[in-house]
């Protein structure tokens, strides 16, 4: 069975480590950011986080039932980053994408735990936040419930496939990344237009468009669906309060 996690008004060390750190939940998680983007998973280990914090890695399961819970609140704190200093303006297009784009940044500023938690679901705090934020905001864009959950779900997980898909292009060895995007330029550039005439005609813009996200054009192009579906259905409320 899971080790029980010590309450949070009694996880506070009674004195700091021997470097004079005072443990906390907050403190555990950034340090293990950090380590992931220094050392990647594989350097993530109970031991080696408790040498970075200068504590016993016992200490941890104070804090975490084990390394996958200390993973979902890694993933928790992604999300939390994104959201920082985000307001709703009332403007739901605008709201929608901004938080979208926040989120997908976030995930890859930090490629190597994006590649560990974009496909968790943690269950806490800023998780369901972000959740409560995007269902609000198309509600406030006049959708129905069923309509609003089923854009919700589209666009959650698009926005964190985007984001795993462009964290662990960016989680490569730096010349494995060099290599692959350098393929639109060294091969597609100089395909035989009379076998590959698609190809070679779009090939400059490949060169240039395939070696960034296309999260952004997919986004807009989701938007634009809601966009229409909310016109649709205000235009149906209207109708129906006139009594055709």
């Amino acid at each position: 069975m899971p080790k029980p996690v010590v309450p949070e008004d009694r996880r506070r060390r009674r004195r700091p480590t021997r470097s004079g750190t005072v443990l906390s939940e907050r403190l555990i998680v950034e340090t293990a950011l950090r380590m992931l983007r220094e050392h990647g998973s594989a350097g993530l280990t109970a031991r080696r986080l408790g040498l970075a914090l200068d504590a016993d890695p016992s200490t941890l399961y104070r804090y975490f039932r084990g390394m996958d819970d200390l993973t979902l609140a890694i993933g928790d704190a992604l999300i939390g980053h994104a959201l920082e200093g985000w307001a709703p303006t009332g403007e739901w297009r605008h709201d929608l994408r901004e938080v979208g784009l926040r989120i997908h940044g976030a995930y890859v500023a930090h490629p190597q735990a994006a590649v560990l938690t974009t496909s968790r679901v943690t269950g806490r705090p800023n998780e369901l936040a972000a959740d409560e934020a995007v269902l609000d905001i198309l509600r406030g864009a006049g959708l129905p419930l069923a309509d609003s959950v089923r854009i919700y779900h589209a666009f959650i997980d698009q926005t964190l496939a985007f984001a795993a898909l462009d964290a662990a292009s960016l989680a490569l060895p730096s010349a494995a990344l060099d290599a692959d995007e350098d393929k639109w330029r060294s091969t597609y550039a100089h395909l035989p237009g009379d076998r590959y005439p698609r190809i070679a005609e779009a090939a400059p813009l490949l060169a240039t468009r395939m070696v960034t996200s296309a999260y952004p054009t997919a986004l807009d192009m989701l938007l634009d669906s809601v966009e229409r579906q909310a016109g649709s259905t205000r235009q149906g409320a209207a109708l129906s309060a006139k009594g055709f």
